[in-house]
C-alpha cells in the first residue's frame, strides 16, 4: 500500500528549496492547520446530513430532501444560518469564562484529529506515546463544558454541566481500561505500531474473547463519553431545556454542536484504531491474492470507511434505546462496565503471557 507520507517528505524537500528552515516550518504549520479544519469543517457537515437520514430511515421518514439532490446541501444552509445569528450578550455571567468554553470542547477535538491515523503515513503527529497523548487531549472537552454551565449563571446549564462532568470522567475510565487492554495487546503505544500489529489480522480477531470484550465497553463508554442517546443526559430537552448550552447562540452554540459529530467520529476513529486496524487493509491469511486486491484500496478510504460503519452503529443507538436515569448511568459503570474491564484487561494479559493470541 502506497506510504502517504512521502509526498510530505517531497513537499518539505521542495520547500527547504528556496526557503530557510523556519519559514518552511510555519509554512507546513499552517498548510496543516488549514487541512485539518477543512476536514472538521466537511466531516461534521457530513455527520449532521447523515444522521439526519438514518433517524429518518428508523421512524421511516425521509428526512432532509429539499436543498440540493436528496437534501444533501441542508447542512450547508444550516451553516449559514447559523454563523449570521446573533450573539446574544447576557447579563450576571462570567464573560471572559463563557466565551472560552465553546473553544475549549473545538480545541480538545481538533487536538485529537492532529493523532489520528487517516492513512499510512498520513499523521500529523507521529510519536511513541500516541495513544496516551489522544486520551489526555481529550478530556479537555469536559472542561469546556463544565465552565459553559457554570458561566451561564443559569441553574439548569448548571445541573447539566454537573451531569456532564460526573459522566464524562465515569466513563473515561471504562474507555481508559479498554484502550489499555488493546495497548497491552500491540505492545506499544505508538499509533503507527498499533496499524502495522494488525497488518496480518485486526485485533478483534486475533485478540479473542478479551478483545471483543473491550470493544463492547468501549463503544457503550464511547456513547456516553460523548453525550449522545441513550446517554444524552447533560442535554435532556425535556427536563433542562437544551442542557449546558443552553444560553448560548449563534456561532458559539454552533461549535458545541459541530463539537458533538466530531467527538462521534473520533470516538469511532479511535475503535477503528484499536480494534479494526486503523487504516490497515482486511487481510486474512493464506489468501494472498485476495489480500493484494484489499491492498489496492487506498488507506484514507479504509479509515474513514470503518469510522463511517461504527459511527453508524452509535447512531443506532441513539434511536433504539430509551434515554437513561443518571442513577441508572452511573449504576451501569461503577458496578458493571468498570469491573468487567478490569477483569479483562486481567484475561488479556493472561492471553498475552501464554500466547494465545494469533
Amino acid at each position: 500500500m502506497y506510504d502517504l507520507s512521502k509526498g510530505a517528505d517531497w513537499l518539505n524537500q521542495w520547500l527547504n528549496g528556496f526557503c530557510p528552515a523556519w519559514l518552511t516550518v510555519t509554512i507546513e504549520c499552517v498548510l496543516i492547520g488549514v487541512v485539518l479544519l477543512l476536514a472538521y469543517a466537511l466531516l461534521a457537515l457530513f455527520y449532521i446530513y447523515f444522521e439526519r437520514k438514518v433517524c429518518a430511515a428508523f421512524q421511516c421518514r425521509l428526512g432532509p430532501n429539499r436543498v440540493g439532490p436528496a437534501g444533501i446541501f441542508q447542512s450547508v444552509a444550516d451553516m449559514f444560518k447559523i454563523l449570521i445569528k446573533e450573539l446574544i450578550s447576557l447579563k450576571h455571567t462570567d464573560k471572559f469564562l463563557f466565551a472560552l468554553a465553546p473553544y475549549l470542547v473545538i480545541i480538545a477535538s481538533m487536538l485529537c484529529f492532529a493523532v489520528l491515523p487517516w492513512g499510512n503515513g498520513l499523521q500529523v503527529i507521529d510519536f511513541n506515546i500516541g495513544i496516551f497523548f489522544l486520551v489526555a487531549v481529550s478530556s479537555i472537552g469536559v472542561l469546556g463544558i463544565l465552565l459553559a454551565g457554570w458561566s451561564s449563571n443559569n441553574k439548569f446549564t448548571l445541573i447539566g454541566a454537573i451531569r456532564s462532568g460526573a459522566q464524562m470522567i465515569s466513563y473515561e475510565l471504562s474507555i481508559g481500561l479498554s484502550v489499555i487492554t488493546m495497548v497491552a495487546l500491540a505492545g506499544s503505544m505508538s499509533i503507527t505500531d498499533i496499524c502495522m500489529a494488525q497488518k496480518d489480522l485486526w485485533f478483534i480477531v486475533s485478540g479473542h474473547i478479551p478483545a471483543i470484550i473491550a470493544f463492547i465497553i468501549y463503544i457503550i463508554a464511547g456513547t456516553a463519553e460523548t453525550n449522545r442517546g441513550p446517554f444524552d443526559l447533560p442535554e435532556a430537552e425535556s427536563e433542562l431545556t437544551a442542557g449546558y448550552h443552553t444560553e448560548y447562540s449563534g456561532i458559539h452554540f454552533g461549535f458545541f454542536y459541530l463539537a458533538e459529530y466530531l467527538n462521534l467520529f473520533i470516538v469511532a476513529g479511535v475503535a477503528t484504531l484499536l480494534f479494526f486496524g486503523g487504516w490497515m487493509p482486511l487481510h486474512i491469511p493464506g489468501w494472498d491474492a485476495f489480500n493484494h486486491v484489499m491492498d489496492f484500496i487506498p488507506s484514507v478510504v479504509w479509515f474513514i470507511g470503518k469510522a463511517i460503519v461504527l459511527s453508524f452503529v452509535i447512531i443506532w443507538f441513539k434511536w433504539t434505546f430509551p434515554r437513561l436515569r443518571i442513577d441508572q448511568l452511573l449504576h451501569l459503570e461503577w458496578k458493571y462496565l468498570l469491573p468487567i474491564n478490569l477483569a479483562n484487561l486481567v484475561l488479556m494479559v493472561i492471553v498475552i503471557c501464554y500466547g494465545l493470541h494469533f
